[in-house]
């Protein structure tokens, strides 16, 4: 008899104290953040990205629950929900971003070359005669169809009659329209394809057919043509308690931000010697 009621007292005294944790995170601000509801791997609505399930580890860090603010990364999207005071915090953005202040870098990634795993390939260069030949998928960006840099440095090589650009934005009604590039390269309807690197890991492992990917070298076609660049979290101008808290996350949390990225397939590479010098 004595054995029960202390089985019932824990069992009451366990649900007491997770009441009072959720009191607790309840009582706190939530982490509120900007994120798009169709963009893997990085963010979509059912919380699959890699920067839902780091939005969800910040949180937890802080003691806090995780609010979305839901928009499309299209134009507008930093206008109507971190300038708008919809949201507080974007989890993926170049560190040189000049539409918010940007915590430290917490990775670098580049841009990669994609092909199927069957024709070897093996792509590493933009000096490579082969692209001349080549059907060749390079990203345009935003609404007004502006070019990747490397699209832009295949232009400058001449390498233009046999490049096939296509959106990031794609057809939103379709889940993840970034990802149709890869499935051109899976489908054979281009040889190889240059993409954003955490694009390019998270699917080419999620096609019918093996891809290969292969970061491209070297880092940059010149100063102001880089394919790599570090990524950071941002808030708005001004918000330094924020971006203070994201930074100690950051620098407390890297081993668990780099398994994170790792899971995902994220390529990540090192910064060059003469800018980490700087």
């Amino acid at each position: 008899m004595l054995r029960a009621q202390c089985d019932v007292l824990r069992a009451v005294l366990s649900a007491l104290c997770g009441l009072v944790l959720l009191t607790a995170c309840a009582a706190k601000p939530p982490l509120r953040v900007c994120a798009d509801p169709n963009n893997l791997p990085f963010s979509n609505q059912r919380g699959e990205g890699f920067e839902n399930k780091l939005a969800q580890m910040i949180a937890r860090d802080a003691g806090a629950r995780v609010q979305y603010t839901w928009w499309a990364q299209r134009r507008g999207f930093v206008r109507n929900t971190l300038r708008a005071g919809e949201c507080d915090v974007l989890l993926g953005v170049p560190t040189a971003f000049e539409l918010a202040q940007t915590t430290r870098p917490y990775y670098r990634s580049t841009y990669v070359f994609v092909t199927r795993s069957e024709r070897r390939l093996q792509l590493h260069s933009l000096d490579d005669e082969r692209l001349r030949a080549l059907k060749i998928g390079v990203q345009m960006i935003g609404d007004d169809f502006s070019n990747s840099p490397p699209a832009h440095a295949l232009s400058a090589r001449g390498i233009i009659r046999n490049v096939v650009g296509y959106s990031v934005l794609g057809d939103y009604t379709k889940p993840n329209p970034p990802a149709r590039i890869l499935d051109a390269v899976a489908a054979g309807d281009i040889d190889a394809a240059i993409v954003w690197g955490p694009l390019a890991g998270y699917f080419a492992t999620r096609e019918r057919v093996p891809l290969e990917i292969a970061v491209v070298t070297p880092q940059s076609d010149s100063p102001a043509r880089p394919f790599a660049f570090d990524i950071s979290m941002a808030v708005r101008h001004g918000d330094k308690a924020r971006r203070q808290m994201l930074d100690d996350f950051i620098v407390r949390r890297r081993a668990d931000i780099d398994r994170l990225l790792a899971g995902y397939g994220v390529p990540r590479v090192d910064m060059p010697p003469q800018e980490a010098r700087r």
